[in-house]
């Protein structure tokens, strides 16, 4: 007879919970019938994180994927009038992507769609679960142990 696998079942939690995350900013992106997929979701808000237009390049290794799954979300999303190619004033060879005005529209209701994915997943918990939650994340998203507000760690 072998002992129970703690960790085994951790890991199989934090998979379902993972895909339930998904499958719920899934359903709440397609209530807003924005038109955009998960993927094209991330590279909108990966673009809005830079000061200046990023070349396709850059998106690519920021999302960590090849430049030629870049080029197929960006051409979507041009399509659809979300972002646009720039010339780079440097280098006219070099083509950057920007994000047009209803990219910006696109990117406000995205972030409507979480935050009503995240009240929706968090529901059944109070506020000191919450915030045990919102530490035990932190510890496992940066690798370091979370203190709380006043508290050293040593």
């Amino acid at each position: 007879m072998t002992a129970p696998d703690p960790d085994g079942l951790l890991a199989e939690q934090l998979l379902r919970l993972t895909r339930r995350v998904h499958r719920i900013q899934k359903r709440h992106l397609e209530r807003r019938e924005l038109g955009i997929t998960p993927a094209q979701s991330r590279l909108l808000r990966t673009l809005a994180h830079y000061d200046s237009p990023p070349r396709m390049a850059d998106l690519a290794e920021r999302l960590e994927v090849v430049p030629r799954a870049v080029t197929t979300l960006v051409d979507g999303l041009e399509t659809n009038g979300k972002v646009r190619r720039v010339p780079d004033p440097a280098n006219r060879r070099v083509i950057r992507i920007e994000l047009t005005d209803d990219g910006r529209a696109a990117l406000r209701e995205l972030r409507a769609a979480r935050r009503s994915a995240a009240e929706e997943i968090l529901a059944p918990l109070g506020g000191e679960q919450r915030e045990a939650l919102g530490e035990l994340l932190h510890t496992l998203i940066d690798g370091t142990v979370a203190t709380r507000c006043g508290e050293t760690s040593e």
